[in-house]
């Protein structure tokens, strides 16, 4: 299916059902979450959905995403058992949130970040092979992890048995926006999914050109640098809570940005 931008669920808390209903409402039908109770709230992002799925709508028609955190990104709250070992730990996270989300097959099933650096180690090579299975049994439909750097993705592309489907990452204007970690998926066919491209870049919303082009087009400066994402290749992950953000991040689909200003931006 087709999507230009993902809602992201993290931080909500208490607030999650209630804005994912409202992301929903307003036109957005992917949604990213984790089985990490530290930053997600994946059970009420779950009743969003059985709310949505009871009022006639079809699973097919939506792109859940969650993810496996490992132990030490969790709190008190690990979501599996924490003596078990990688193997059981990414079957029971993945069954708990199949059950939470209320669905019987995932879109998409990521590794939440790399057991090592700079490059992998046993653990992450154990979680992929989980990954690997849960692929091919059906319940998952596409695999990826997030937060991974370009030698650990490229080991990952080279070695594996099912490639990398997925790469979700914090992404950088300083670094041309993942530029390297890009090149890669856009040689691999693999979807990139950006997130805090917001966040993490606040002074790119406040750049003299980039404020041009925002109003020559009597847009925002947000929906300038969606509308570049896309363009250059991204899927941008936006977690505003604001629902006429919501409707402006989803009309950046109707910019377009021309050449010199893609090199602008780029650079």
């Amino acid at each position: 299916m087709k999507f230009s931008l993902i809602y992201g669920t993290a931080w909500k808390k208490e607030q999650t059902q209630k804005l994912v209903a409202l992301a929903l409402e307003k036109g957005f039908v992917a949604i990213d979450t984790a089985n990490q109770p530290k930053h997600y709230n994946e059970p009420q992002v779950g009743e969003a959905l059985k709310i949505l799925f009871k009022k006639g709508h079809r699973r097919e028609d939506f792109f859940i995403q969650t993810k496996f955190t490992p132990i030490d990104g969790q709190d008190h709250r690990v979501p599996y058992d924490r003596e078990a070992n990688i193997t059981d730990q990414v079957s029971q996270s993945l069954h708990l949130s199949l059950e939470q989300l209320h669905v019987d097959y995932l879109d998409s099933y990521l590794l939440h970040g790399p057991y090592h650096h700079p490059g992998l180690g046993e653990e992450d090579w154990e979680v992929w092979s989980a990954l690997e299975n849960a692929c091919e049994s059906g319940k998952v439909k596409s695999i990826g992890v997030s937060n991974f750097n370009p030698t650990q993705l490229a080991e990952l592309i080279e070695k594996s048995r099912i490639k990398p489907q997925v790469v979700q990452n914090r992404c950088f204007a300083q670094t041309g926006w993942d530029a390297q970690v890009r090149r890669l998926c856009k040689d691999n066919q693999i979807m990139y999914q950006g997130f805090s491209l917001l966040t993490a870049n606040s002074f790119v919303l406040e750049f003299p050109p980039v404020l041009e082009m925002a109003r020559v087009r009597e847009v925002t400066p947000a929906q300038i640098v969606f509308a570049f994402a896309r363009q250059v290749g991204m899927v941008p992950l936006t977690g505003t809570s604001d629902p006429n953000h919501m409707v402006q991040d989803l009309a950046s689909e109707k910019i377009t940005l021309g050449p010199t200003e893609l090199k602008t931006l780029s650079a």
